[in-house]
């Protein structure tokens, strides 16, 4: 039965406390900026903005499902990475479709509010990365999803920052929708990515206690 991923993980959850104290730092910081940037992005009328906030509100609260999946079972961890994969779909579905609306009634957004976010959010995501890069090959699907959302966000941040400029520039609002698909894409890949790795894991669990 020790292998069958039955048991709870307690020695990793227990003997490795900057896992946890790295978890709730990126909690912090997902949650506190994501709803500032989402407050950001209705001032500035800024579809991407709106997109990335989705994703540091999403990402935090799914950083703080494994936070408490921490010490669970390997089965559970692998059950929670799942469900965080098909959150992660749904959103950039959603994200995707938002933005095929608003390409009827775009309105090009406030480019220097929407630089200056993109540029506080690349900065919080950056420290959040670094904050989980020793974790980031702990070996399960729920470490490697945590991972993925702090990076994709970094990338997503950059995108946007690009986007202002563009708006800047064209007074156009197709650079800002164009982002938002961009950071749907990144939505829809790590998910593709997690929920692969989280199958893979409770189809060895199942075969683990079969045998």
């Amino acid at each position: 039965m020790s292998d069958c991923g039955c048991e709870t993980d307690t020695a990793r959850a227990g003997t490795d406390p900057g896992y946890k104290r790295a978890l709730w730092i990126v909690v912090i910081l997902n949650l506190g900026f994501g709803i500032c940037e989402l407050v950001g992005g209705f001032v500035a009328g800024s579809q991407a903005l709106k997109a990335d906030s989705l994703d540091f509100i999403g990402d935090g609260s799914i950083t703080l499902v494994g936070l408490v999946a921490l010490g669970w079972s390997a089965v559970a961890r692998s059950r929670t990475a799942l469900i965080q994969g098909l959150f992660l779909a749904t959103l950039g579905l959603g994200v995707i479709a938002s933005a095929l609306w608003r390409i009827f009634n775009a309105v090009p957004p406030e480019a220097d509010l929407m630089g200056a976010l993109g540029i506080i959010a690349l900065t919080v995501n950056v420290s959040a990365a670094l904050v989980l890069a020793r974790f980031r090959d702990q070996g399960d699907a729920t470490s490697r999803a945590i991972w993925l959302f702090s990076r994709n966000d970094a990338l997503a941040n950059v995108a946007v920052i690009a986007a202002a400029a563009l708006v800047a520039w064209t007074g156009q609002a197709w650079p800002d929708l164009l982002v938002a698909g961009v950071i749907a894409l990144l939505f829809l890949h790590s998910a593709y990515d997690i929920i692969r790795d989280a199958r893979k894991e409770l189809t060895e669990h199942g075969r683990r206690v079969v045998q």
